[in-house]
Order: structure tokens, then sequence, then C-alpha cells
């Protein structure tokens, strides 16, 4: 079983532990990067060691959470081997990973029900990525 990997900042908080509850409840493992509290805090912090876990192959995906999920999306992106998804729909959700073989899922922690939040997760779990056409352009992603 891979485990997912977890972090936010102090506005997505709350809905990481919510959804580090159901998914632990549905017996998947999860490794939390932070973080802890709902101090005010910045999300590069608790980004770049989620996405080193990612790269590194230690956790798989990746789940991050701030206010809108922008922040915490475009410091994970800054990794090569990061596919930062910011997701705030099921479908959004599910091209993501279909198109766009994403490795994190980001979302805005201060737009989303705990209940939307689930349904986008569960997508996101459940679509495969479709390869063929897509992974040409994924290949040219990186800057190399």
């Amino acid at each position: 079983m891979k485990v997912i990997g977890f972090c936010s900042d102090h506005a997505g908080f709350e809905l990481k532990e919510y959804l580090k509850t159901v998914l632990s409840g549905r017996g998947w493992e999860c490794k939390d990067f932070g973080t802890y509290s709902t101090d005010s805090c910045d999300y590069p912090d608790f980004a770049h060691p989620l996405a080193r876990a990612v790269e590194a192959g230690e956790v798989y995906p990746g789940i991050a959470i701030c206010g809108t999920g922008n922040g915490i999306s475009m410091t994970l992106n800054k990794h090569q081997g990061i596919r930062a998804a910011l997701c705030w729909s099921t479908e959004i959700a599910a091209l993501a990973r279909a198109h766009n073989d994403a490795n994190v899922l980001s979302m805005p922690g201060r737009f989303l029900t705990k209940e939307e939040a689930v349904k986008i997760v569960e997508a996101f779990f459940e679509t495969p990525y479709e390869g063929g056409r897509h992974q040409r352009r994924i290949d040219k992603i990186p800057v190399r």
C-alpha cells in the first residue's frame, strides 16, 4: 500500500486533518508534513518537504491545501518531479489525473466543504492516467 503525503498551511489545516481521518479510516497510511495547527505559517515550509518525499517515492500521491490552493501549488510545482494540480471540482481532479498524471492534489481550503473535498480526493484517486498523446506533453514540462 502506498503512503499518502499531506501538507497544508494554517488555512488548510482543518480540512487536512479531516481528510487524514477519512482516508485513515479507509485503510490508507498518511504521512503529514505539517502544519500542525491553525497558527499563521508559511506554506513553502511544508510544501517543499512534501514535494521532496513525492519525488523520492516515499509518498504517493500528495495532497496539499492552503487558503486558495494557489500558493502551495506554485511552491510544489517549482520541483521538477512534481505535477501539482489545483482542483476545486471532481471533473478537474479527474482530468488532472487522466491528462496530466498529476502526482499532487492541491485544494483551496477556504472554498470547499468537507464533503466536496472528499469527492475531489475520490475522483483524483479513482482516475487512472490515460498516457498516450498526453505523455509527450508531460515529458516537456520539466525545465532541463
